[in-house]
């Protein structure tokens, strides 16, 4: 099958399109066609070196896709060949041909095409699992998400609000704000010449962020304590800005406060399942009604992925980044 093969850890260019060993579904596995796939900030990791697969995981890159099943491992039912899907993956998404457990498997939400639905597992399950199953976010609180023009940010924009919370975000640029403002974020924060602290507390009238979700680690560990409420919950699910922080624990007894922090690939195949089954329950319909979309700043086929990732890392782009491969 054709596959996107990494010659050695390093920038973009060392991404290239070649053949590989076909995929096979074993036992409890789905063996999906791919159609499309999609760009994360994880996938220009593991480019890099720095974010290994799981054990057991496939080499390639990718952790989500789009496509049709054509052929059932052992012991599965509920699917069928020929059944369109769309899948959370621990890898290979950047391929021909993935194994996919079942339970990882996401019917396409009605409304979506099955390219652009390629767009929607990751992040899907990391803001539900996170924002919601960890963090609890409720109608009427307060929820910072930071990088709100990014794949996770539009989705998690328009999941809180519309499940009713107050949502502020934060971003680089007049024109990812504006998105984010379209999106149905009520604060828009621009990080390169705002505190985000000092608007936080003016817009909630000193009272903070109930729930933050943070990309950023260790550069915002403080001051993300500075804007959380009391009883409130940080989940930290990136390192952008590094990985070693100083913790204030006084600050955090204060507030009685909550840090969490989180990753969704290398969890077991059954909490992966349990995460999908819940976007399926509570997500999908907001997605069938139109309350929430995938936003895909560009679509290209697979032998432009080089081209993909310099556009991630150059942070340039809203919303997500699609690879055709079928």
């Amino acid at each position: 099958m054709r596959a996107v093969i990494a010659s050695a850890a390093g920038g973009p260019e060392v991404l290239s399109v070649g053949e590989v060993p076909d995929a096979v579904a074993g036992p409890g596995e789905v063996l999906v066609a791919v159609v499309a796939t999609a760009v994360n900030k994880a996938d220009t990791l593991q480019r890099q070196g720095f974010y290994p697969p799981p054990p057991g995981a496939s080499d390639v890159i990718g952790l989500e896709c789009s496509g049709r099943i054509v052929a059932l491992g052992e012991g599965v039912d509920g699917w069928a060949v020929g059944d369109e899907v769309c899948a959370l993956l621990s890898g290979g998404g950047y391929a021909e041909l993935v194994a996919v457990p079942a339970g990882q498997l996401l019917p396409v939400p009605a409304g979506i095409d099955l390219v652009t639905a390629a767009a929607l597992p990751e992040v899907s399950c990391t803001v539900w699992s996170n924002v919601f199953m960890v963090a609890g976010l409720q109608p009427g609180e307060n929820f910072l998400v930071h990088g709100g023009a990014g794949g996770i940010g539009t989705l998690a924009i328009q999941l809180a609000t519309a499940l009713s919370a107050k949502v502020m975000t934060t971003a680089g640029s007049a024109e990812k704000l504006a998105v984010c403002s379209d999106l149905g974020a009520d604060v828009t924060i621009n990080y390169r010449d705002e505190d985000f602290v000092q608007v936080v507390r003016d817009v909630t009238g000193g009272h903070g962020a109930d729930v933050i979700l943070d990309n950023m680690g260790a550069s915002y560990l403080d001051r993300n304590l500075d804007a959380l409420a009391t009883e409130g919950r940080l989940v930290i699910i990136g390192m952008q800005g590094g990985a070693k922080g100083e913790l204030d624990i006084g600050k955090l007894l204060r507030k009685r406060g909550a840090v969490i922090a989180t990753s969704l690939r290398a969890r077991p195949t059954d909490e992966k399942s349990a995460i999908c089954a819940a976007v399926a329950e509570h997500v999908w319909p907001l997605v069938a009604e139109g309350a929430v979309r995938p936003v895909v700043h560009a679509t290209m086929p697979l032998s432009e992925v080089a081209e993909a990732h310099r556009l991630m890392d150059d942070s340039g782009h809203v919303g997500k980044i699609v690879l055709t491969v079928g």
